[in-house]
């Protein structure tokens, strides 16, 4: 009797890791599409959009990935997460275009929330892009001076770069013209320092998942003692 062959499953984390990485990405993508209006301590109304409350963790999610598996597997996953960012564009505007059931009265309302709107999904994925790159890139410029001192100067600097360099790109394409003056000079700041702050904030989530992924990869610990 013939035994069935299969792939063996690898131990890394890597691929679970990139899962989460994409996912976050897209849900913040879809979350992003709405502008939110909102004071704080009598300063305001400050502008910003949905993607606030997740798309931090794409950038902690993307730090993890740098600090543990270094700037090739890094890319990789930032890569994959644009491709996946392009194919749900592709896949809601085929959508979009498709001809409604007659017992489906929501086309206009789908197309005001996930219509394809081309500015919007040239900022995001672009944005995504290059913040995410620029990211990675320092994170793991930094480690090879620091080796593993300091972790907090390489999340924090390299946050700072790709955080600032995502949101003006972002918000530049997607939304200037549309707001203007002191108002999109505010949607700047407020995306890029709370993005930034939610970062730093939760910079002992970040340290304790790094060390408990850098204990979960053997490769790792064996290239630490070697």
């Amino acid at each position: 009797m013939t035994t069935p062959h299969f792939a063996k499953v690898s131990p890394s984390l890597y691929p679970a890791l990139v899962a989460i990485f994409v996912a976050l990405l897209l849900i913040s993508n879809i979350g992003a599409v709405k502008l939110i209006s909102f004071s704080f301590l009598g300063i305001g109304p400050l502008i910003t959009d949905g993607g606030v409350f997740l798309f931090p963790l794409v950038y902690i999610m993307g730090d993890v990935l740098a600090e543990v598996y270094g700037w090739k597997a890094a890319r990789r996953a930032i890569l994959l997460g644009f491709a996946m960012s392009i194919l749900a564009a592709a896949t809601f505007f085929l959508v979009q275009i498709s001809p409604p059931a007659d017992a489906w009265q929501n086309q206009a309302a789908f197309e005001a929330v996930l219509g394809f709107v081309p500015r919007i999904v040239f900022a995001s994925v672009l944005g995504f892009l290059v913040g995410q790159l620029l990211n990675a890139y320092v994170l793991v410029w930094i480690k090879k001076r620091t080796q593993e001192r300091k972790l907090w100067a390489r999340l924090i600097g390299s946050t700072v770069v790709g955080e600032f360099a995502d949101t003006l790109v972002f918000c530049t394409i997607a939304f200037y013209g549309v707001i203007t003056g002191g108002d999109f000079i505010t949607y700047v700041i407020v995306g890029f320092v709370y993005k930034t702050a939610v970062e730093v904030i939760l910079l002992p989530v970040t340290y304790r998942v790094i060390a408990i992924v850098k204990r979960r990869e053997p490769t790792y610990e064996f290239a630490l003692t070697a």
